[in-house]
Order: structure tokens, then C-alpha cells, then sequence
């Protein structure tokens, strides 16, 4: 009966950022993943031609510039891990030749800006300047670190102007709080959908301390040189290069509790792997919790609170695309720049056009709109064939349709295809059938299917609701990554601080998990996290 010091269940981001932690720490620990390959979102595959690379999942990394996991690893010099921050970060073509665009260089977007308000274009330097401060001294700390109870962190955060102001933002709705900064039409249409393309509601009011991440994060996105899988693939060198151990096609049958303690996990075909220390699940908690241990093991509190939880009110219909040439979009005539963009937002002409799509949304309807698209061959030729280039469609998308429901996307995808590159060559208007070597769909229904965490295509395992995030994500339970079952830990994207390929919840849990054990740490606490913490605002 093999024994390891640590089962870990998952082998995503976080599962494999615990794992790699804890067994640089002289821990024995093995990931059992579900799927034939580790990575989760991080997933890069050949699902269209040979030789073209498609992240078919996580692909605008958005935490590389904070995340501990890229200093403590080191993965860039004992590897070859590298990431690319575009010049030109994010463009929102118009049909009438103008385009708006977020640069890196904050003075190259507000000439941008500048072209459709100056005085838009002066509120986005100012607030690029202030929002950064919030991320710096707060949000992007607060990611590597336990999240508080919201009295004690309110408290914190009014002990100084600066947390007096991102409280402040916290009870108000992203878009009022977008109106308030934007008064351009376009501008806000931008800003609105940079601010909630992740899955803020643009309309609901609690969560508006995300918005300054995410406008900040606009500007910061990154892209993974050989494909966003390439950093699982380091990931899990390290792994193995420490003890640990990865093993695929796990199909777990359940997490064995005697006596109110995890003694390890049990797969179908009866093999046991014991564990003497901790048990860490990285998936969610419907999972973790009704299905692998069962309500009879489990405190009554716990059972309520897991069947409390709420999946996303929308996915993603992602269409991938082998090209023979990049795209060249008709708004390049005015801004060069245009053909080399990281991301594009294309289809909202107005702000009524966005808010349109998310009440769609909303309402399970789909109606024709507009998404985001990228194209990372124009970064990165080694994930196409020379010479050639892969594209991506990215449209948030309900799970159950309004008529038909979710089984309704099996006999709609091809056409609502179709329809999505007929909006692309209204933008680019190479982007005909001429152009498109191979197409690959993967609607809602599909990322459910392919990502057993990801239930109604729930892209982070939970919707992000007040009652869902910081000190009550995943409960306030089981907040600390520790649960009511002794030994057993959680470190997925329903933990806080949540989804998006942070490597937050795996890196808070290695430390939950060394504190309990009493392990010796070899990393240290992130010069950011010290600096807040000091500041008195962590």
C-alpha cells in the first residue's frame, strides 16, 4: 500500500504550487490527477493540425509580476521559462476605423485615449497611477496571504487613507464605479468590459475593491513562451526533482476519514494511498466534500454551507483557429500597432452593446455580441508551424441556454461558430475561409466535460458573489485551507483568492499546511506581504 507524507488531489496551478513547496520542504507528496496530463487550466494542445499549439484554457496570465511562485521557483534559470508583456496589451477596434488601446506604457495609451476624450484620456493616467498604488500595497499582497475575517480586514484597511480609499470602492458597482472615472461612451465600453471579462458582475455591488486590479491588470497581462502548459510542464520538473510524484488517469473513488481524520484516498480500482500528514484537495467543493467523503463524515454546518455554493453565471464558447496568416484588421490603417495587439475586444461598438451582453447572459439567451480574441503566434512562432499562425475566439457564453439548456450547444455549436468569424472578418476581413487551415469548438458544455471542477463551465470551480470571496470563500469553514476534518486541506480556485492562474491558493495552503506541521520553511514571505503588513494593512 504505497504511503506518501501528503496526497494532493488535482494537479492544476495550485495543486501543483502545493506540491512543489511542500516537497522542496523534505516532504514525500504525490498529485493524483484526474485528466492523462497535470496542468488544469494550464492546457496546451495540438486539437487542431500538427504543430499548432492552442492554450485551450488559461492563456492571459495575469499575476506573473506578483505571483512568489516565479522568484522561489526559479523556473527561468534552472529552465527555460519565459514570459512575454506586450507592448500593446489590449485594443478595442471599431467598425469605423478607430480603434482605443491599453499599452503597456501608460503615456502610449493615453494618446489613445486621447483620440476619442483628453480628459478620459488624463482620468486613465491618474487612475492607472492610483489604482496601482492599491494593488501594490494591498490587492496584489492580500493575494499571497491568509484572507481575514471582513470585520478585522475593514479595520485594517480604515486605519489608513490609502485603505480607506479601496474600501471605499468595495460597496460600489463596477460600473458606477467606471462611470465615475470615464465619460466616453467607448472609453467606458473598455473599461467595462477590462474590468468584468473575468467575471465581476458589472451591476452588483460588493466586490468593487477587484475593480482596480482589474483595470490595473489590463495593462499587465502576460503570455507563456511554448504555451500556457509549459509552466505545468516546470512546474512538475521541479516536482520530480525534489521527490515528488505526478500520476494521470487517477479516477478517485473516494477520501478516506476514520475518526474524523484523512488517512489518505482511494481510487476506483481499490488502490489506497496513504497519507501520514495531510490530504489537500485542489478541486471543488461539491466534490471534496459531498461526493468524496460524504455527508454522514462531515459536520452539518459543512453540508449546509458546500450546498450553498454557486457555479458562475456564464462560461466561455472558446473556437480555436489554425491560420495560414495572421490577421490584419482594418483600424491597423490609422494605428500600426493594431496588428500586434496581445488581446482584442471586438462586436461592442457601445457601452448599451455590453451591457446588452451581460443581461444576455444573465437571462440565458445568446445573442449575437462581441468577445475577446487573440492570436499568440504574433508573440510567440514556436506554437505554429513556420510562417503560420493559431487564433483564439473567447465568448462569454451562458451554460444552460434559455431554450434547449446546456445539451442545446451540441446542435448549435457549428453555427454559432460561424457566426463568431463572420463578426472577426467584419474587423479583419482576412479572416475568411481562405485563411482557416482548422477550426476546434469547446463550448460550455465542453469545458464542463473536459475540466470536472469546472461544473456548468465554471471556469474558477465558483461564482465570484460577496458571499463567496475573501474570508467566506470557500466558507468561512474551511477559509484557512484547513477544513473541520483533521488533516484535510483545500487549495483549488474555490479557496481564496480564487481563479485566474494566481498560484495564490496553492502557495497560502503550503503555508497553512508547514505552519500545522511545524515544517521549516525554505521560502520567504513575499517582500510585498512583509511591506503591508507593516503598513498595517494586512
Amino acid at each position: 500500500m504505497p504511503q506518501y507524507d501528503g496526497v494532493i488531489i488535482g494537479g492544476g496551478p495550485n495543486g501543483l504550487t502545493l506540491a512543489c513547496y511542500l516537497a522542496k520542504a523534505g516532504l514525500k507528496v504525490i498529485i493524483l490527477e484526474k485528466r492523462y496530463e497535470m496542468g488544469g487550466g494550464l492546457c496546451s494542445e495540438m486539437i487542431t493540425i500538427p504543430g499548432f499549439i492552442h492554450n485551450t484554457h488559461a492563456i492571459y496570465h495575469p499575476m506573473v509580476d506578483y505571483a512568489p511562485v516565479f522568484p522561489d521557483l526559479e523556473l527561468d534559470k534552472t529552465y527555460d521559462l519565459q514570459y512575454i508583456h506586450p507592448d500593446l496589451v489590449m485594443a478595442m477596434p471599431f467598425q469605423d476605423g478607430r480603434s482605443l488601446c491599453i499599452y503597456s506604457d501608460i503615456e502610449k495609451t493615453w494618446a489613445s485615449f486621447a483620440q476619442f476624450s483628453k480628459k478620459d484620456a488624463d482620468a486613465y493616467r491618474d487612475t492607472y497611477k492610483r489604482f496601482k498604488g492599491y494593488v501594490d500595497a494591498f490587492l496584489g499582497p492580500a493575494t499571497y496571504d491568509m484572507a481575514k475575517p471582513a470585520i478585522e480586514q475593514v479595520i485594517k484597511l480604515h486605519s489608513k487613507p490609502l485603505g480607506q480609499e479601496i474600501s471605499a470602492l468595495s460597496e460600489k458597482k463596477p460600473i458606477d464605479i467606471i462611470h465615475g472615472i470615464f465619460e466616453n461612451n467607448q472609453v467606458r465600453t473598455l473599461m467595462l468590459y477590462a474590468t468584468c471579462m473575468w467575471g465581476l458582475d458589472y451591476d452588483l455591488e460588493g466586490l468593487g475593491y477587484l475593480v482596480p486590479l482589474m483595470v490595473n491588470r489590463a495593462a499587465n497581462y502576460r503570455l507563456c513562451v511554448g504555451g500556457s502548459h509549459h509552466m505545468a510542464n516546470l512546474m512538475s520538473k521541479f516536482l520530480y526533482r525534489h521527490g515528488g510524484m505526478i500520476l494521470g488517469s487517477q479516477i478517485i473513488k473516494r477520501i478516506i476519514v476514520e475518526n474524523g481524520t484523512a488517512k489518505g484516498v482511494e481510487l476506483d480500482d481499490g488502490t489506497i494511498y496513504q497519507a501520514t500528514k495531510f490530504v489537500a484537495s485542489s478541486i471543488d467543493p461539491y466534490q471534496t466534500f459531498l461526493k468524496y467523503i460524504g455527508e454522514k463524515d462531515l459536520p452539518k454546518d459543512l453540508v449546509t454551507r458546500t450546498k450553498d455554493w454557486k457555479w458562475e453565471k456564464w462560461s466561455l464558447f472558446d473556437l480555436h483557429l489554425a491560420l495560414f496568416n495572421a490577421p490584419q484588421f482594418i483600424a491597423a490603417s490609422t494605428n500600426p500597432d493594431l496588428n500586434k495587439a496581445f488581446i482584442y475586444v471586438l462586436g461592442f461598438e457601445t457601452e448599451e452593446n455590453l451591457i446588452d451582453h451581460f443581461k444576455a447572459l444573465k437571462n440565458g439567451e445568446l445573442k449575437p455580441s462581441g468577445f475577446n480574441c487573440c492570436f499568440p503566434t504574433l508573440f510567440d512562432p514556436s506554437e505554429a508551424p513556420p510562417g503560420r499562425h493559431t487564433g483564439l475566439i473567447s465568448e462569454h457564453a451562458p451554460y444552460r441556454l434559455k431554450e434547449g439548456g446546456p445539451e442545446k450547444w451540441y446542435k448549435i455549436r457549428q453555427e454559432h461558430a460561424k457566426e463568431l468569424i463572420d463578426k472577426l472578418k467584419k474587423y479583419a476581413p482576412n479572416m475568411g475561409e481562405e485563411n482557416i487551415l482548422w477550426t476546434y469548438i469547446a463550448s460550455p458544455l465542453d469545458i464542463e466535460n473536459k475540466f470536472a471542477d469546472m461544473v456548468e463551465g465554471s471556469i474558477k470551480q465558483g461564482g465570484y458573489y460577496p458571499l463567496q470571496m475573501g474570508y467566506l470563500r470557500p466558507n468561512e469553514l474551511c477559509s484557512q485551507y484547513a477544513t473541520p476534518i483533521k488533516n484535510l486541506y483545500v487549495c483549488g480556485a474555490s479557496t481564496f483568492p480564487g481563479g485566474l492562474v494566481t498560484y495564490g491558493a496553492g502557495y497560502n495552503a503550503a503555508n497553512r499546511i508547514a505552519q500545522d506541521l511545524g515544517i521549516k520553511k525554505w521560502w520567504k514571505e513575499p517582500e510585498i506581504v512583509t511591506k503591508a503588513k507593516a503598513e498595517g494593512l494586512l
